[in-house]
């Protein structure tokens, strides 16, 4: 817990303007604690008169750091493909490992995964744990975390990345409260503190409004679920050599008490717009969710995808699969087209990396177009008619 001491206390206000939680403020004279006190310490590192400690928070086992090295990815493996976002975890796993100079291994969990450990080494890792059998097929919880643990408790790694998917998700957290580790989900940006192999663990917080990096000083492993398209894989390099281990899988370890009778492929699942190269994306501007029809009319004589604000997604205009942004996916598209997006800070950190981005609004202020390649001040219900006329007329040719 937060303690006060009243004695030092001069109820100068320094914890109260620290705190991002609001839960301290000065009271008569004295800072007084809520209940939304998240033990972040950021009152304790501004209080000057050290007036303020914390509690109670200690680890009840001490972590021999130095035990721990190497960085790994846990690649994800599904339906027979690999998943884009192991590739990027690859890319910032390389140069991690080389800051702490120590090897970058790939953990691949999956049943018939054919050249998929190669193309991994090919791509960065020196070594590769592969657990691959029929009963891995289709993912559970219980098994992939079972094999993913019992890995890292033998090898003990000082820092663990997974994808923040639908499987990395649902999964790494249960593995990470195993092992007893910090874990922070959802990351945008990492980096590593040389003095002391620190992770730093970069994540939006407070809805996208603010960036918090995130440590785990006392813990090991240091554990990350990152969000897909956020980082850069390296291109594939077919002359490195490594290490492939077969993973030698205990039978009780397998057994599940869930069994996948069958796996579905839903109809929002073939909306993946981190992977399409162009995107058209959908804000206010539209005024209702006709207005859809054009944005989709134009995505569709650029063989492009549909996307969205958080705006229209949450007043139903289109599903959740199409939003980019803080709250929503993140894209990297070599073309992105903002139709009626005002530009709001959340949104442009889900697209900021597009090679080209495309504004059209009638608003000349709006914040978009500082992020904007081109802009187009305009009713974008004049505007997106033209373009996909002329658009079409050039296809004809």
């Amino acid at each position: 817990m937060l303690i006060v001491d009243n004695e030092l206390c001069t109820g100068c206000g320094a914890c109260e303007e620290s705190c991002a939680f609001a839960a301290i403020e000065v009271v008569d004279g004295l800072a007084v604690v809520g209940d939304t006190c998240t033990l972040c310490g950021a009152c304790v590192d501004n209080c000057e008169f050290e007036a303020l400690r914390i509690e109670g928070a200690e680890k009840s086992v001490q972590v021999d750091l130095h035990s721990w090295s190497g960085i790994w990815v846990y690649c994800e493996y599904r339906s027979g493909k690999l998943a884009p976002v192991s590739l990027e975890l690859l890319g910032i796993g390389r140069k991690l490992a080389e800051a702490r100079g120590v090897k970058l291994s790939a953990v691949l969990i999956g049943s018939d995964t054919s050249d998929t450990a190669e193309k991994l080494i090919g791509h960065g890792a020196d070594i590769v744990y592969l657990a691959d059998d029929p009963v891995l097929a289709y993912f559970t919880d219980e098994t992939y975390g079972a094999i993913l643990t019992d890995l890292i408790k033998e090898h003990k790694p000082e820092v663990v990345l997974a994808g923040a998917t639908a499987i990395g998700r649902s999964f790494i957290p249960g593995v990470a409260n195993t092992l007893g580790a910090g874990l922070t989900a959802d990351c945008t940006q990492l980096d590593i503190r040389a003095d002391d192999g620190a992770l730093l663990q970069t994540r939006p917080a407070f809805g996208g409004n603010i960036m918090a990096t995130i440590i785990c000083p006392s813990s090991r492993p240091q554990m990350s679920t990152v969000r897909p398209k956020v980082m850069k894989e390296l291109e594939y390099d077919g002359s490195r050599v490594g290490e492939i281990i077969d993973v030698t899988l205990d039978p009780a370890r397998l057994r599940s008490k869930v069994r996948v009778l069958e796996s579905v492929l839903s109809e929002s699942d073939d909306v993946n717009i981190q992977e399409s190269d162009i995107l058209v994306g959908g804000g206010r501007g539209l005024d209702n969710e006709k207005g859809f029809e054009l944005i989709r009319e134009l995505a569709g004589s650029l063989n492009g995808a549909v996307s969205a604000s958080r705006a229209v997604v949450d007043s139903g205009w289109i599903g959740y699969p199409h939003q980019v942004g803080q709250t929503g996916k993140t894209v990297a598209p070599k073309l992105y087209i903002a139709c009626g997006i005002s530009g709001a800070i959340q949104h442009v950190a889900g697209m900021q990396s597009s090679e080209t981005i495309v504004a059209i609004n009638r608003d000349e202020n709006a914040p978009i177009f500082n992020v904007a390649d081109f802009g187009i001040v305009g009713d974008l219900f004049e505007v997106l008619p033209k373009l996909i006329s002329k658009i079409e007329g050039r296809r004809k040719l």
